[in-house]
């Protein structure tokens, strides 16, 4: 296998995390769930109560990539019309592959309601939901979730600006740094705490402002900001580990350690493996190298086939059987068909729709 160009830890902990989320949703909604804890109890109620932490992961490695996509920016003069090109350009970027995963999503919900009366699968969405949902409104409007990844899409698109915005406006590294940094604390100790935050960027910006510190320290040119911010990483882990005096927040740790992990191997590249290589070492990298591109697209269109595995298990009444094994086979079954379905949303709609810029 050739040393592949793409970072590897970046790389594996998409995959991991895309895994992860998707094994906790699986863990969470319908009949299949309840069933599987039949065989499984301890690692489906783990899932369920754990799974979700994968959206650190998300956040921290989302900050880390948005600050290396939007410090080519910063040496160029101040323009609003740059910086208004650039959110738009976030915005397509994210737009094609969630809209195409959003109309799969509601026709799955649509064939559900015949059989599910199941709260997951939800009210028949309505016109205003669907347009909240195009311009990643319903978390502010309050609107019920057509599916299980979009808020997570919205709240990106928010961060995303944001930085953007503090990035491209700040002249001086050091304000911009100090900042993130008050910002992170703010939000790792007192938004992230309360739920009437969780549709804004300042619930998450604390785990995404790690992720920017890593990039900083890592990588950036100047020696002096690369200090600053390897100062502010680890002052923000003290804080942390001083905070669990009132309360312990594992999502917190989490966070941080993913980011510390991004500052110490984040352009760590791929194990070089010999081409003619067949062993599990090879297999393995290929895989991740293979999924990490599509894990995007994974994550939007996985709740779909939730639905339709649900909708099958009581269709067919196999969940008469209130079968445990039938119940984990159709999450196998729903894990093969998102990686599927992820590979073509991924090659006919996300790469094809790179190509929508201003």
């Amino acid at each position: 296998m050739k040393q592949v160009k793409s970072l590897f830890l970046i790389d594996f902990l998409k995959v991991f995390a895309a895994l992860l989320i998707i094994l906790h949703h699986l863990s969470s909604y319908g009949q299949i769930a309840v069933d599987a804890r039949l065989v499984l109890p301890g690692i489906m109620t783990y899932l369920f109560e754990y799974g979700r932490y994968a959206v650190q992961i998300f956040l921290v490695m989302a900050g880390y990539l948005a600050t290396q996509s939007l410090t080519r920016f910063t040496n160029a003069k101040f323009s609003s019309q740059n910086l208004l090109r650039v959110i738009i350009n976030r915005y397509l970027r994210l737009f094609a592959p969630y809209i195409a995963a959003l109309i799969f999503t509601i026709l799955c919900a649509w064939t559900a309601r015949f059989w599910v009366n199941d709260e997951f699968v939800g009210q028949t969405e309505t016109l205003g939901q669907f347009i909240a949902h195009l311009f990643f409104l319903q978390g502010i409007l309050g609107l019920d979730s057509i599916s299980a990844g979009a808020w997570y899409v919205a709240i990106d698109w928010q961060l995303y600006s944001v930085l953007a915005v503090l990035l491209i406006s700040f002249s001086s590294y050091q304000a911009f740094i100090w900042l993130i940094s008050i910002a992170a604390v703010s939000s790792l100790l007192y938004f992230n705490r309360s739920d009437q935050y969780e549709a804004y960027f300042i619930y998450f910006i604390g785990s995404y402002g790690l992720g920017v510190l890593a990039y900083l320290a890592k990588n950036f040119a100047d020696k002096k900001i690369q200090g600053l911010a390897k100062f502010s990483l680890i002052a923000i882990g003290v804080i942390i580990a001083l905070s669990t005096l009132q309360q312990v927040w594992l999502r917190n740790f989490l966070a941080w350690f993913v980011a510390l992990l991004l500052f110490v191997w984040g352009n760590a590249t791929y194990p070089s493996v010999r081409a003619s290589a067949h062993g599990v070492q090879a297999w393995a990298l290929r895989a991740i190298a293979w999924a990490s591109p599509r894990s995007y697209c994974a994550f939007l269109i996985h709740f779909a086939f939730i639905l339709l595995a649900n909708t099958l298990y009581i269709a067919s009444g196999l969940h008469a059987h209130e079968s445990g094994l039938i119940a984990i086979s159709l999450m196998l079954v729903v894990l093969v068909c998102s990686g599927i379905a992820a590979n073509y949303l991924y090659r006919w709609v996300e790469i094809p729709s790179a190509k929508l810029k201003i």
